[in-house]
């Protein structure tokens, strides 16, 4: 029998409700093959995703390639310096032209020497001559539709999709003076089949109920009771944020509690006592603190399993300053106990919800986000619900 029932679906109300009403999303939610395959076509083929930074890809001929949905891409530089996305399955008998990153001119796949330019164009097909009506035209590597967001590269497998930058306009104010366009990205690290659902990672990156209760001491700095949640969720947007303040300026996710990179300039006082944190499902979790930028890229595998890249932005500055590959070994090592606490954390919540005894729960206020985040989900459920 399927899991996708009306009763299911009716089920949601009570999670969109105000937080102070509402209770958690259904724990099957979390766990059925059934369920992640709905998501992958009612969610995952119809958002946006982000796909890395443009900055992996800064000249032409550079490229990388990603598994998204389970669809190989690639994404390049093309000659007009413009950032495309593409397929990567050969469209004469499916094999991948490309599953790895580099520098090229044209793409040529192994198997039978097609070749593609670097925006996807079939440029030669060998010993095609005797194929009636047959147009190298006709067979290009299919396009995705891409767009830049604060230096993100994001595609989108519907060419008249709607943009994304707009549904993203209310967290912008908050990243204005870290100009994350030009923000450096020392490298990026993948953490692979982490053993819960996609859906569980959203929640506990924006969950500022277990801020200082999980990580208490090292993240005391930026306690729960200080996180704020300062625009409500509205259908037409695609991100859900938060504020959390500091008890000191300059905070910092380390052993020192305090910032140990430069300063990004032109952050104000304001901004520089607090940090935020941000969700742009289903693929991106983002959050800035005054020396530091940190993002997640979420690439779901199955019900109960993700990849995860992780990397961090700082200002050009910081790679100037003479001890930064120090700081940054410090940095980074304060990180990996969050990052540690939280993988404890999220695979026993995800065996908790294989559980008979797994419960919908109900919220504190500093779980306002995720009430956002099941607003956001069940709008899509309801759009791509099947009918019997």
């Amino acid at each position: 029998m399927s899991i996708l029932t009306p009763e299911l679906l009716s089920s949601f109300d009570q999670s969109v409700v105000d937080v102070s009403e509402a209770v958690t999303m259904p724990p099957d939610i979390y766990t059925s093959p059934e369920f992640f395959d709905f998501e992958r076509g009612a969610l995952f083929s119809h958002e946006w995703l982000c796909v890395g930074r443009a900055s992996r890809i800064p000249n032409v001929g550079d490229y990388f390639t990603a598994t998204i949905n389970n669809e190989p891409i690639i994404v390049a530089r093309a000659k007009d310096n413009s950032v495309r996305a593409f397929s990567s399955v050969c469209q004469h008998r499916g094999m991948q032209v490309a599953s790895d990153a580099g520098n090229c001119t044209k793409f040529t796949c192994p198997y039978h020497l097609w070749t593609y330019d670097l925006t996807g164009r079939l440029l030669g097909a060998p010993a095609m001559e005797r194929t009636l009506n047959f147009d190298k035209q006709d067979f290009p590597l299919p396009p995705l539709k891409v767009e830049l967001w604060q230096g993100f590269v994001f595609v989108h497998f519907h060419l008249d999709a709607e943009p994304l930058g707009p549904s993203l306009a209310t967290y912008e104010p908050y990243l204005a003076n870290y100009d994350l366009h030009t923000a450096v990205c020392p490298g990026t690290f993948t953490l692979t089949d982490l053993p819960w659902n996609w859906k569980v990672m959203f929640e506990n990156f924006n969950d500022g109920y277990h801020a200082n209760r999980l990580h208490h001491t090292i993240q005391d700095f930026c306690p729960s009771e200080l996180a704020a949640f300062p625009v409500p969720y509205t259908e037409s947007s695609n991100v859900m944020f938060r504020t959390n303040g500091y008890t000191h300026i300059d905070g910092g996710f380390n052993a020192t509690t305090k910032a140990l990179m430069p300063i990004f300039p032109k952050l104000t006082e304001q901004e520089r006592w607090r940090s935020t944190f941000a969700l742009m499902p289903p693929s991106l979790c983002f959050g800035t603190a005054p020396d530091q930028a940190f993002f997640f890229i979420v690439r779901p595998k199955t019900a109960d399993t993700i990849d995860v890249e992780i990397g961090y932005l700082f200002d050009p500055s910081a790679l100037q300053h003479p001890m930064f590959d120090h700081l940054f070994a410090i940095s980074d090592a304060g990180v990996q106990v969050f990052v540690q606490q939280d993988q404890d954390a999220t695979t026993k919540v995800q065996r908790g919800m294989h559980s008979r005894y797994a419960a919908r729960g109900r919220y504190s206020w500093q779980e306002d986000c995720h009430v956002q985040f099941n607003r956001w989900l069940v709008q899509r459920y309801r759009q791509y619900w099947p009918h019997s």
